[in-house]
C-alpha cells in the first residue's frame, strides 16, 4: 500500500509517504525562502516523496519561533515561493505549506519582547509567563492565518497545514493545560477548538475556494503522565479530530508532546519495531472515528512497520522527519528495493542551526 495513490479531498497524491514539517534553519532573517530550501524540497520530490510539508512558516512576526524560520506574513514572499513550488512540481510530488504562530513558544527579541497565548500559563522550562490574548488579538490572528493561506495558494502550494501541535499557539488553544479562557475560545472541547474552526472558515472566505486543501497537524496528547488532570490526551483528542473533520479539514497528521513534557518530543534510540510508530494507538483511535485520511508520524523507520500501519488501519499515510534528513533518497530506495529500513538512529544531531543535516558519524 505504501506506493498506492491516495486523495486528500481534491488533492491527488502518488503514494503514501509524507515529509513531515521540519524546521530547516534555511530561510533569510526576515523569513523569505532561499535557494537552499528550494533545493531541499526538490531533492525530496525527485526521490518520490508523495507529499512534502514545509517547515513551519510564521503568519505574523510576533509569532516567529526560531532563527532563520520561514515566514508567510507578507505578499512580498509570494514570488520567491512560486519558484520553490515550481521546483517540486517538476516531479510527481505535491507540496503544502505548514502555517504557524509560536504563541508561548515565540522567540523573544528586542523587537518582539512579549509572548502571547490563550492564557497566562507560565512556561515551566523558561519561567516566562505569556500575556493572555484579547479577543481583538484572537480575531487578528485568525486573519493572519487566513491571509497566510491565501499567500500560499497564490504561490502555487497545493494546500496548507495548520500547525496545531507541539505547544505552539493553536496547540495551546486546544489543550486544557494551556487554555484557561472563559470566552468563546475556552472551556469545553468545542470552544477550545473554535479558533481552528474560525480559521478554516476564514480561509474559505478569503480564498473564495471551498476545495483548497486544509490539513491539520494536531497533538493527540500533551505528553504528560496519564494520571495528570486537565491536559490533552485520549479520548478527548478523538472528539477534537471529529470536530476538525466536520469543519472541512482534508487530512489529520497525528503527533504529540509539548516542551514541558519534553520526553515525548523526538524520542531517541529507536532500535526495535516495537519502539517505532509511537503515536500509533492514538492514530488508530482517530482513524476509526473520522472519514478523512489520517497521517501517522513518530519514529517510523522500517518498511515492515510502515506496511503494518497501513494494512492494519492505524493510518492512511506515513510521515517521516529525521529519516529523510539522513536519507533524502529513502523513499526511492524503498521503492526500488535497495533498502527496507532507514539508516536514521534517532540521535537528533540533525537539529543543526547552520541548516538541518545528518551529523551522525556512522563510522564511529
Amino acid at each position: 500500500m505504501l506506493f498506492e495513490p491516495i486523495e486528500l479531498g481534491k488533492l491527488e497524491l502518488s503514494n503514501r509517504f509524507v515529509r513531515s514539517a521540519t524546521h530547516e534553519w534555511m530561510a533569510e532573517p526576515d523569513g523569505s525562502p532561499t535557494e537552499r530550501l528550494g533545493e531541499l524540497y526538490s531533492e525530496l520530490a525527485r526521490n518520490r516523496v508523495g507529499l512534502i510539508i514545509t517547515g513551519y512558516a510564521y503568519v505574523n512576526p510576533q509569532g516567529k519561533s526560531d532563527r532563520l524560520q520561514q515566514g508567510i506574513y507578507d505578499d512580498r514572499f509570494i514570488a520567491s515561493y512560486k519558484e520553490l513550488v515550481f521546483g517540486v512540481h517538476r516531479y510527481k510530488s505535491k507540496i503544502v505549506m505548514q502555517i504557524s504562530h509560536g504563541g508561548r513558544q515565540t522567540m523573544l527579541t528586542a523587537q518582539n519582547p512579549m509572548l502571547f497565548a490563550p492564557s497566562a500559563v507560565t512556561v515551566r522550562t523558561t519561567g516566562i509567563t505569556p500575556e493572555e490574548m484579547t479577543e481583538d488579538e484572537v480575531f487578528a490572528t485568525i486573519d493572519d492565518f487566513a491571509n497566510a493561506a491565501r499567500r500560499a495558494k497564490e504561490s502555487g502550494f497545493d494546500g496548507v497545514q495548520l500547525h496545531c501541535a507541539h505547544g505552539f499557539l493553536l496547540s495551546s488553544f486546544i489543550s486544557p493545560y494551556t487554555n484557561r479562557r472563559t470566552d468563546r475560545w475556552g472551556g469545553s472541547t468545542e470552544k477550545r477548538v473554535q479558533i481552528i474552526v474560525d480559521i478554516i472558515n476564514r480561509i474559505r472566505e478569503i480564498t473564495d475556494d471551498r476545495d483548497f486543501p486544509i490539513m491539520v497537524k494536531m497533538n493527540a496528547t500533551d505528553g504528560f503522565p496519564k494520571d495528570k488532570k486537565n491536559v490533552l490526551d485520549a479520548p478527548e483528542c478523538v472528539d477534537i479530530a471529529k470536530i476538525l473533520a466536520a469543519s472541512g479539514v482534508c487530512a489529520i497528521e497525528v503527533s504529540g508532546g509539548i516542551v514541558e513534557a519534553s520526553d515525548e518530543l523526538f524520542r531517541t534510540k529507536i532500535k526495535t519495531h516495537e519502539e517505532e510508530a509511537y503515536y500509533r494507538d492514538y492514530s488508530k483511535m482517530i482513524k476509526e472515528a473520522v472519514d478523512i485520511p489520517v497521517i501517522l508520524v513518530g519514529g517510523l523507520r522500517s518498511k515492515v512497520v510502515m506496511d503494518k500501519m497501513l494494512s492494519e488501519k492505524y493510518a492512511d499515510m506515513i510521515s517521516l522527519c529525521r529519516p529523510l534528513i539522513c536519507e533524502p533518497e529513502l523513499v526511492e530506495n524503498i521503492y526500488s528495493g535497495k533498502t527496507d529500513i532507514a539508516k536514521c538512529v534517532s540521535c537528533n544531531l540533525c537539529s543543526d542551526e547552520s541548516g538541518i543535516k545528518c551529523n551522525y558519524d556512522f563510522e564511529d
